[in-house]
C-alpha cells in the first residue's frame, strides 16, 4: 500500500498523493451519512420547529415530590416547547437575509 506514487515526465520526476481505495469509501460514506443526517434535520425543523423543553420535559413547570408546582418554567416561558437550534439558525439567516435586501 503506497500512499506516494512516483510519476517520471520528461526532465524530473513528481510525485502525487493518492488515498487508498478502502479509506476514499469509508470517506464517502461519513460524507454521505452526515449529508443525509443533515436533510433529515432540516425536513425536522420545518415539519416541527418546536421541541419539547429540556429544563422541564416538556411539562412547563418544575413539581415538588408531592406533586405540588415548585415554579414555572422560565427557559420555556411556562409552555413546554422550545425552539429548535436548526429552526433559530434558518430563521435568523432568512431575517439577515431580509435585512440586507431591503
Amino acid at each position: 500500500m503506497t500512499l506516494l506514487a512516483a510519476t517520471a515526465t520528461g526532465q524530473g520526476a513528481t510525485a502525487t498523493a493518492t488515498l487508498p481505495p478502502p479509506l476514499t469509501l469509508i470517506i464517502t460514506g461519513a460524507l454521505l451519512a452526515a449529508l443525509v443526517w443533515a436533510l433529515g434535520y432540516a425536513a425536522a425543523c420545518a415539519v416541527a420547529p418546536f421541541a419539547r423543553c429540556r429544563r422541564c420535559e416538556g411539562v412547563g413547570k418544575t413539581i415538588t415530590p408531592k406533586g405540588r408546582v415548585k415554579r414555572w418554567c422560565r427557559y420555556c416561558q411556562s409552555t413546554g416547547l422550545r425552539l429548535r437550534i436548526g429552526r433559530r439558525l434558518y430563521n435568523y439567516l432568512r431575517r439577515l437575509r431580509h435585512d440586507g435586501t431591503r
